[in-house]
């Protein structure tokens, strides 16, 4: 489980930077400022939880894969999806309905972080 979580994390890590890249250099000028930044806000959130997914496969590493972190890996990457994949499409498409789904995805980072807390706590 802790491979996959640091690969995961790594490659989240990456398509953050890209999709990052993009937003900076695509869409100034192409998309308002509001929406440029929501972009911005799915980037951010998305390296924070790639970041966060890495360090959940740290501490895998470090007490072993447990139920808990294997959860806190999922949620914060369904985390990603939801929230920062909404706020991407609704950037480009500029469907703004897609923000009633975002708050579901920062539900699954709240709940995702949590989880790694309590699996700290029983170290």
């Amino acid at each position: 489980m802790a491979k996959t979580l640091l690969a995961i994390g790594a490659a989240m890590g990456a398509l953050a930077v890209a999709i990052g890249a993009f937003g900076a250099h695509g869409l100034e000028g192409r998309v308002s400022e509001r929406m440029l930044e929501n972009y911005q806000t799915g980037v951010q959130y998305h390296m924070f939880h790639a970041l966060g997914i890495i360090a959940v496969g740290l501490t895998a590493t470090v007490i072993g894969g447990s139920a808990l972190l294997g959860w806190a890996g999922g949620l914060m990457l369904f985390g990603t999806i939801v929230f920062s994949g909404s706020l991407y499409t609704m950037a480009l498409t500029g469907m703004t309905w897609l923000g009633a789904i975002t708050p579901i995805g920062g539900v699954a980072f709240i709940t995702g972080w949590i989880l790694l807390m309590i699996a700290a706590f029983k170290l």
